[in-house]
């Protein structure tokens, strides 16, 4: 069952990311077209009022909860077929958007964990020996199910809770930086918050800053260097799709338009198609780039008064130029490393991705 692992696990990531990109793509989009004339506020951030806005804001919004889900259940359906959709939609969403409930988030990459486990139990439950009664019933009942049943709890008591107590680590580390070299915070900030593009690690630097701003005094410091850091990672991905071409495809490049808008409001999460196709060769520029972005920030004393970033944000700062410049300078660091580090693309790829991801 894992003869061929390497190339079942590039072919289950390649086909998630097919399926995922539509839908980051409209999610994007409505988002950031929501945010047009959005005013800004110190607790939560970018706020649309016009009724229609807020209408285009719910359509986006839908579409960015569901992206993490749709990659989930297209890996795991590559492995174990349909009987494996189900389970990986649920564990998709369950690995992502259960916060409130207190289940600790781990973004795309425990999704993408999730999307393999569930194809391959299900690949493997599918060799079962049953009765014909209970075959019939396997696809639609049992293995979605049973499926679901064990890794929902793996997941909840395995992964999620010691991944919680890393977190609380995390934030506990920031707060001993923060007295120190201002350098050294801005690049542990921008390090947290490319590593998983709105994961737990990113959400941990976000919710130190945000703490930050409730403090007497309040510091805003720490919350300009990340909201510089969250815009790097897509519109680095996205320029560089435009610029190497020799090393991206069509359908990088028509994700890399929606990753430009995402990374202007300040959505990490575009980065993440171009992640998890190539992450060993993406990964190291954006967490290099934000690093940089960041400490640059940290350094000049760049604040930001409200709980969002990108250039959205722009004027909710105490220095637009220096915001802008140190984003840019950023990006222009992780576009370099993502051109030297990709590889270019070869003759023989398989066009069918392409195709269905620009279908």
């Amino acid at each position: 069952m894992f003869k061929n692992f390497g190339k079942d696990l590039l072919k289950a990531f390649n086909t998630g990311v097919s399926y995922f990109i539509p839908v980051v793509v409209v999610g994007g989009v409505f988002y950031a077209f929501s945010l047009l004339g959005a005013t800004a506020d110190s607790t939560s951030g970018m706020v649309a009022t016009n009724p229609f806005m807020l209408n285009l804001q719910a359509i986006g919004n839908s579409g960015l909860k569901v992206m993490i889900p749709v990659l989930a259940a297209y890996i795991a359906y590559s492995f174990g077929g349909k009987p494996a959709l189900a389970p990986g939609f649920v564990l998709g969403y369950l690995a992502n958007n259960m916060a409130d409930s207190g289940i600790t988030s781990t973004g795309f990459l425990g999704a993408m964990f999730l999307g393999v486990a569930v194809g391959y139990w299900v690949k493997w439950m599918k060799t079962w020996k049953v009765s014909k009664t209970i075959h019939t019933i396997m696809p639609i009942l049992v293995m979605p199910i049973l499926t679901t049943f064990v890794f929902g709890l793996l997941y909840i008591y395995i992964l999620a809770l010691p991944l919680g107590m890393f977190m609380n680590w995390l934030t506990v580390i920031l707060g001993n930086l923060q007295g120190g070299s201002a350098a050294v915070l801005g690049i542990v900030i921008g390090l947290m918050t490319a590593f998983d593009m709105g994961g737990p690690v990113n959400k941990a630097a976000s919710t130190f800053t945000m703490a930050l701003m409730t403090t007497t005094p309040a510091l805003y410091i720490p919350n300009g260097a990340f909201r510089v850091a969250v815009a790097i990672p897509p519109l680095a991905c996205g320029i560089a799709s435009f610029i190497a071409r020799n090393k991206y495809d069509d359908a990088d490049r028509q994700i890399g338009i929606s990753a430009i808008f995402m990374g202007l409001i300040g959505i990490t999460e575009g980065a993440i198609p171009f992640a998890v196709k190539d992450l060993p060769h993406t990964l190291p520029g954006i967490m290099i780039g934000s690093a940089v972005g960041a400490c640059l920030a940290m350094v000049q004393g760049v604040e930001c008064y409200v709980p969002h970033g990108g250039m959205i944000v722009a004027f909710a700062t105490n220095n637009i130029g220096l915001y802008t410049l140190d984003m840019a300078i950023g990006t222009f660091v992780a576009v370099f490393i993502l051109i030297i580090m990709k590889p270019n693309l070869k003759k023989n790829s398989d066009p069918k991705i392409a195709e269905r991801a620009a279908a």
